[in-house]
């Protein structure tokens, strides 16, 4: 699936979401992105065309579980 297509459906659903629960669902669209195989790189070209899809592309891009070991452990070696 590419950014065209993502974007497409996004915006074909969202007006028949309710407003309350718009970002939820964002989240719960990226997550089933992600779950389905559509890489990093083309969520991050889904960018700028919405501002809710935008919120839930970054929070999913902050939290995609890429733990960086040597910042966490570096008091370990002292």
């Amino acid at each position: 699936m590419n950014e065209d297509q993502i974007v497409d459906i996004w915006n074909l659903f969202k007006n028949y979401l309710d407003k309350k629960q718009i970002e939820v669902v964002a989240e719960k669209f990226v997550d089933m992105l992600a779950d389905y195989g559509v890489d990093d790189i083309t969520l991050k070209d889904c960018l700028g065309t919405d501002k809710n899809l935008d919120g839930a592309i970054q929070y999913y891009l902050e939290d995609d579980g890429d733990i960086d070991y040597d910042d966490d452990y570096s008091d370990w070696d002292e």
